[in-house]
C-alpha cells in the first residue's frame, strides 16, 4: 500500500487537519517558498502533531549542521533535499542524523541521471525554479524504473492520486497545492485524498 505525504503545512489549523485525516507524513519547508516556516514557528507544529505521523524538513543548499539541529532537536524525523545537494553531503548527513534521506529528482521529456547514494527519491516535475509546480509529469516515464523507493510528487489531487498509484506503486504520494483551496491548506481536501490513497487496493 502506498504512504501517503501532505507537504507545506504552516498553521495550527493544518495540523490539526492532519491529525484527523492521519496521513503518513508531513513535510515542513525550511526554503524559499510561500510555505516556508520558521524553526520555532515547526516547533510549535511537530508538538502538537500526531506522533504516529512522521515529520520531513524541506531544504535547499542548507548547512547540513543546520539540518542535523532540527533533527536532533526532534523538529523532524526525515530529511528531504531539493538544491544542488551532492552524494558526499547525503552520506554526512545519513551518518551524522541517523534518519532517512530524500532526495529531489525534477522531471521534464526524459528520465534524468538519478543520485544513488539517497535513502528514497522524489520525483516531481521539472520547472524553473525550486520546488512544486502543481502539475504532473509524464508519469509513463516511470514504468519501466528499478532503482530506491520513491515518493511521486507533481500535480496529485484526491481525483488522480489513486491512479497514480495503481499505474506506479510508489512508496508514497507527495502532495502540497493538491490539498489546498486559495493557497492555504483545506481540512476537506486532505480528507478526501488521504481516503483516495488508503481506498486503493
Amino acid at each position: 500500500m502506498s504512504k501517503i505525504k501532505i507537504c507545506g503545512l504552516r498553521r495550527v489549523e493544518d495540523i490539526q487537519a492532519v491529525n484527523q485525516a492521519l496521513p503518513d507524513f508531513v513535510g515542513f519547508v525550511f526554503a524559499e517558498s510561500s510555505r516556508r516556516i520558521t524553526a520555532d514557528t515547526a516547533v510549535r507544529l511537530k508538538e502538537k502533531l500526531d506522533p504516529r505521523i512522521k515529520a520531513v524538513g524541506v531544504f535547499v543548499n542548507e548547512n547540513a549542521d543546520v539540518v542535523e539541529g532540527f533533527v536532533r532537536g526532534g523538529i523532524i524525523d526525515w530529511v528531504q533535499l531539493h538544491g544542488d545537494e551532492d552524494g558526499a553531503y547525503i552520506r554526512l548527513l545519513q551518518a551524522s542524523c541517523r534518519c532517512p534521506v530524500i532526495r529531489a529528482v525534477r522531471i521534464g521529456e526524459t528520465l534524468p541521471t538519478l543520485p544513488e547514494e539517497a535513502d528514497y527519491l522524489l520525483f516531481d516535475t521539472l520547472s524553473a525554479r525550486r520546488g512544486g509546480t502543481g502539475k504532473p509529469f509524464d508519469w509513463n516515464l516511470l514504468r519501466e524504473y528499478q532503482g530506491p523507493p520513491y515518493f511521486l510528487a507533481g500535480g496529485l489531487t484526491a481525483d488522480n492520486a489513486a491512479n497514480a498509484i495503481r499505474l506506479l506503486r510508489p512508496f508514497c504520494v507527495d502532495v502540497s497545492s493538491g490539498a489546498e483551496t486559495d493557497g492555504a491548506k483545506d481540512a476537506g481536501k486532505i480528507q478526501a485524498i488521504v481516503r483516495a490513497v488508503r481506498d486503493v487496493v
